[in-house]
């Protein structure tokens, strides 16, 4: 079955994999004689993300897993070694740190962790992202809110709805941009609950978004969405952009 997503973690030397079989995969790439583990999901996982400690796997009915990396390494870690590097997942049995259902209402596009730790983004197809945070108390969860966003006014000044098919956060200012059907790109601040900026319209739908790890660069991938109904793939939709951010380009309007 095809992989979704992908994600390595540098404090645990994991490479995490989300696959359309329902399953997550779990590589040692610094240790070959460990065989990859495999977690079964309850169903398949649209988005994976992670933080430090956490990684977070956004499901199929709006199901949302949170797993401890450290637990989930050392359950990984304990299968026996092979004389021989193997591609064949063992499956592991590991129980999740929180199950949550989405806060939205419709089925979970993209989800993104906090570079602090503290919480995660995630995005619908209904043009709505919620912010929340993984402390389960009751005050912390009050925290929790969402807003709509990628709705362009139609020619009969009706909102037309898209996906918001990516989420990533700014590794410094903590800020996060959002890329949807419609072809924009917006960064937000989630702080202060209000959009920084949006970019020009890119030529389709904007399929992924990545900061470079200092956070000067933005990459945006663009490619057919089929929101507009269309089939064929013309050419120069389907590409990479590469964004050098300003100083203060990416930081929240409260920030100093």
């Amino acid at each position: 079955m095809g992989v979704k997503s992908l994600v390595y973690s540098s404090q645990h030397r994991i490479l995490i994999s989300g696959s359309w079989d329902s399953t997550l995969h779990i590589h040692h790439p610094s240790s070959p004689s460990i065989p990859p583990a495999a977690v079964v999901l309850p169903s398949k996982p649209f988005s994976i993300s992670l933080t430090a400690t956490k990684l977070v796997v956004a499901m199929a009915s709006r199901a949302l897993h949170i797993y401890d990396l450290a637990a989930l390494t050392a359950a990984a870690s304990s299968l026996p070694e092979t004389t021989e590097p193997t591609t064949t997942a063992m499956p592991i049995q590991i129980e999740p740190w929180q199950r949550r259902e989405g806060s939205l209402k419709f089925m979970t596009r993209a989800v993104a962790c906090m570079p602090n730790d503290a919480g995660y983004a995630s995005s619908s197809i209904e043009g709505r992202v919620a912010v929340e945070w993984f402390d389960p108390s009751a005050e912390s969860q009050a925290r929790k809110y969402a807003f709509k966003c990628h709705r362009q006014a139609n020619d009969q000044g009706i909102d037309v709805v898209y996906p918001v098919n990516a989420l990533a956060f700014h590794p410094v200012h903590g800020t996060f941009a959002s890329g949807g059907g419609d072809g924009f790109v917006a960064l937000w601040d989630g702080v202060a609950k209000r959009r920084i900026r949006q970019y020009q319209k890119y030529a389709s739908s904007v399929s992924s978004l990545s900061f470079s790890g200092d956070g000067k660069y933005l990459a945006v991938a663009i490619s057919p969405g089929f929101e507009d109904g269309r089939e064929g793939v013309g050419e120069g939709v389907v590409k990479i952009f590469i964004r050098e951010l300003g100083e203060n380009e990416a930081k929240g309007k409260g920030m100093k």
